[in-house]
């Protein structure tokens, strides 16, 4: 099976604030196929995040080329990759995002209405999906109005109201409690299981890396693969 989501000699550089160049990934190469679950672990400041952005078309790369079904990144220009976005990638970060003057529904319909959906074709699904992850009960609730575990099942619905092909998670559950982090994990790992969508998740909740079909680790701006979890420093 060929892979979906495809990075080769990715580096990223920043300007210091010395003025000397800071390279926060020095040539990195990955795959993640259909279906896969993938964890990346490193310590703060390693370049997780960075990666992340990168593999989401949210930041360029220095050098190297990203590709995701069969799109390299570097040919595209600033509507092709918001496209992109929209289309096959799916968002979830630590903080949720939420657009706090809409309801949950109005939030979740949001990247459907953008991608030229009509409204009743994005309310329907954006009303199945928040069904899915449990809000059935609570769309009409601005985020304010949610707890914090409500607000980011709300946001991995709209992660997943278009149906990604890929799923990019940045410390997911870092602000749930054990109960939410168990239930939000068991959605990723659904996801890849039953709808094969690619799963890459940013963690450094070891239980949570145990459980995934792979994990990287990155450490000195480059990735290699951990047999387990046991061997993460």
């Amino acid at each position: 099976m060929n892979a979906l989501l495809v990075g080769r000699g990715v580096r990223r550089v920043f300007a210091g604030g010395d003025g000397q160049p800071l390279e926060v990934l020095r040539g990195i190469d990955m795959e993640v196929r259909r279906g896969e679950f993938v964890a990346i672990v490193g310590s703060s400041g390693a370049g997780k995040s960075t990666l992340l952005h990168l593999l989401g078309a949210l930041d360029t790369a220095t050098a190297g080329d990203i590709w995701l079904d069969g799109s390299r990144y570097a040919d595209l220009d600033a509507r092709g990759a918001a496209e992109l976005r929209n289309r096959k990638l799916g968002f979830v970060f630590q903080f949720h995002h939420l657009l706090r003057e809409f309801s949950a529904l109005e939030n979740v319909m949001m990247p459907l209405l953008i991608g030229g959906s009509s409204p009743r074709q994005a309310r329907s699904r954006a009303e199945e999906v928040l069904s899915e992850v449990g809000l059935a009960g609570r769309m009409s609730h601005r985020p304010a109005e949610l707890s914090g575990g409500e607000q980011q099942r709300c946001a991995v619905a709209r992660a997943l109201v278009h149906d990604p092909n890929v799923v990019l998670a940045d410390e997911p559950s870092g602000n749930l409690d054990h109960a939410n982090a168990e239930r939000l994990h068991e959605m990723f790992f659904r996801l890849a299981r039953e709808y094969e969508t690619a799963v890459v998740v940013v963690t450094h909740n070891r239980q949570l890396a145990g459980r995934a079909d792979r994990v990287l680790l990155l450490e000195d701006g480059r990735l290699t693969m951990v047999g387990s979890v046991d061997a993460i420093p």
